[in-house]
Formats: C-alpha cells, structure tokens, sequence
C-alpha cells in the first residue's frame, strides 16, 4: 500500500522534504503539493517524479482533495498555527516543522483541538535523528557516563538565509531567533536530561547580522529584528543545567556544532559535520592518581566518526530528516504513537519565549511564567 504525501509548503524545507520522500522509495508517493508562493510551487515540482502531483495555491484545497494520506507543514512559523487547525480538522497524518507555533495560547488551543484525534500529529525534531547525537543520547540514556549534571550546546554558524518575503527577518513573523532556530537544541536538552528545565538566564542581542537591510512596512522603512548571538542558561529540578551558546556570524569555523553531556562519571562530545563522537569515563584517567595531573591531554578518551550506513538522502542535516521520516512512515503503519507530540514541541517553544523574556527584562524566567508546568 502507498503511502500519499501533501507537502504544504513548498520553499527550502518543503522541498527538502520531497528530497527524502523520494529516496525512501516504494510505497511512498507526493500527490499534492500547495503554496501561495507560483515560484515555490514551480521549484518543487521541477523535483517531483512521474506521476506528477496536483497543485494547489490554497493549503485548504490539499486538505479535501482525498489525495493524501499524510502532510507535511513546512510553511513560514507564523502560518503553522492556522494550519494546523485546518489540519487537524482533515483526515490526515500530520508531520509539522518546528517551531511549532510562535505564540502558547496558540499551541495549548492546537493540543486541546487534537486531544481525540487518533491520526498523528508529529513535531519534526530532526536534530535528535543525526547519527552521533543518537548515538550520544543512547550512551548517556545508558549510563555511560553516570548521573547528568550539564549539557552544553554550541552552535557557531552563518547568518540565516534569505526566505521567500524576507519574512524571517522580523521576530513577530518567526517567534525570535531563539524559537526560530534554537527549539531544536532546547528539545534536545529535554531530550537528554529527562526533565523540564524550571528557568531561564539568557543574555544576546543583534550585534553584526542585517543592520545594513531595510524592507518596506506599512509605516515605512523597517530594519530586521532578530539577534544573532545569544548565551542561555537552564536550570531543571534536579540541579542538572544546560547551555545554549549561539552565534551567527561565526561562519569560519570547522565544527559548527557541539553538543557536551557530562556526568559524574564522565563526558560525551557529538561534533558536526565531522560526525565524530568523543566519550571518556573518569576512571580511565584513575582517579587518585590523576589528581593534580592537568586536563585536555585525551588520555582515555575513544573517538569514532559515526553514521548510519541505511541513509539514502543526507541532505541538510546529515540523514536526520530520512530516519524522522522513516519513523514517522512506521508510526503510521505500526499505530504507534509520534515521538514528539504537540506538548513537547510546545514546551520547545516556550523555552525560546522564556529565554527572549530574559533578555529584554535582564532577568531570570520561570517557566511556570511561560507555560504550565503540566503541559
């Protein structure tokens, strides 16, 4: 039996995800694609195999085609909302890229409105499906490092790309740059750590990116918004704590991408692109005698790249969005329940809402200011 794809949404990642529908194979098809956007919808089904799919303007008309089984949302952040409600209103599989709204009271509507629903409504999360981040959390949900106590993720990266509109330069139309780009790593963090983070410290500003740009508003000439650097801090209830340190107009770097779990016993390192995974435990160093000895020789720690050979499509994010798609296609045929629901997407977001509250107050956030602690 096919599988039939709607790809709502037809820009850079929706057409990455027709990318990794179509290395998956038999048994999965796109039949319908839509976008406002006459270039997108052109650029996306210049990608398309025959049969081509059937095009629409109006997401709305995807949804009561009958062409599709599954969608895949991957429209501009402040449009997933109304989507999704139009969505989770079709008999449909649902499979919506992150963030998964820029506004709670838009996310807590969209999780009561799904609460008897028994098709999937997935959150991509993809990062979590890159093979030495895997890796990394299967190891320490193991042990492999004894009890967590941090977490630190660095991302030093180029500025964001151009989008159709420009309408990623503006904070009202993204959620901020810390829920635009950074709910990836605090999902991570929940991830990793098993807990809800209980605060936030966070400290960033627009320091290099777009100050030169200027686009056309309604009450003239507007300059982009969003920051481009950032350090924040969490704090979860059993002590443990993260890091996020952002920047991006860091683009000359090797490792864009760190991600540092420590425990009692000893620390992980995930690196990308290099797919490199580091792990040492104390007592390979033998404690006593390692006392007053200095640190960073590498003594003890085992390196191996990492990759996941079954990958038909990297793309661009190393293979990650091809197992998200492979798990959620499974999912599906199995009845087994999406791996990060609305609530969990949901949380991502507020973190990133928590965390530009404290920089524009200068102070540290609850979470229970943002969200409710049981959701």
């Amino acid at each position: 039996m096919t599988l039939r794809y709607g790809i709502v949404g037809c820009g850079s990642m929706g057409r990455e995800h027709i990318e990794n529908l179509f290395a998956m194979g038999p048994g999965v098809a796109v039949t319908a694609l839509s976008d406002p956007d006459a270039g997108s919808r052109d650029a996306a089904l210049a990608l398309c195999r025959s049969p081509q799919p059937q095009v629409f303007a109006d997401h709305r008309e995807l949804l009561a085609s009958g062409l599709v089984d599954a969608v895949v949302i991957a429209t501009p952040n402040f449009t997933h909302a109304a989507i999704l409600r139009d969505a989770i209103a079709a008999d449909v599989h649902i499979l919506t890229e992150k963030p998964l709204v820029t506004r709670i009271d838009d996310g807590l509507d969209l999780i009561e409105r799904a609460q008897a629903r028994r098709k999937l409504v997935w959150v991509a999360q993809e990062y979590r499906y890159m093979p030495p981040v895997a890796e990394l959390v299967r190891l320490a949900h193991e042990g492999a490092v004894g009890a967590l106590h941090q977490v630190s993720i660095r991302e030093h990266r180029e500025p964001f790309y151009p989008k159709v509109g420009d309408w990623n330069r503006f904070s009202a139309n993204t959620g901020g740059t810390l829920v635009e780009k950074c709910c990836h790593y605090f999902n991570l963090m929940e991830l990793i750590l098993r807990e809800k983070p209980v605060s936030v410290y966070a400290s960033g500003g627009q320091r290099v990116n777009h100050l030169d740009e200027s686009y056309a508003g309604p009450d003239g000439p507007r300059t982009p918004d969003i920051l481009d650097s950032a350090f924040c801090v969490l704090e979860y209830p059993s002590g443990a704590r993260a890091m996020l340190d952002l920047c991006m107009f860091a683009e000359n770097t090797t490792d864009n991408e760190q991600i540092v779990v420590v425990g009692d016993a000893g620390k992980l390192e995930s690196l990308l692109p290099s797919l490199t995974l580091r792990h040492a435990r104390r007592e390979d160093w033998g404690r006593r005698a390692a006392w007053g000895q200095p640190s960073g020789t590498g003594r003890g720690v085992s390196v191996r790249r990492v990759w996941d050979t079954g990958i038909k499509y990297a793309g661009h994010h190393f293979g990650a969005s091809y197992i998200e798609h492979q798990r959620f296609a499974a999912a599906i045929a199995n009845g087994t329940p999406a791996e990060i629901g609305l609530a969990e997407g949901l949380r991502a977001v507020a973190v990133g809402l928590a965390a530009h509250r404290s920089i524009d107050e200068k102070r540290v956030v609850a979470m229970s200011e943002v969200i409710a602690p049981n959701v």
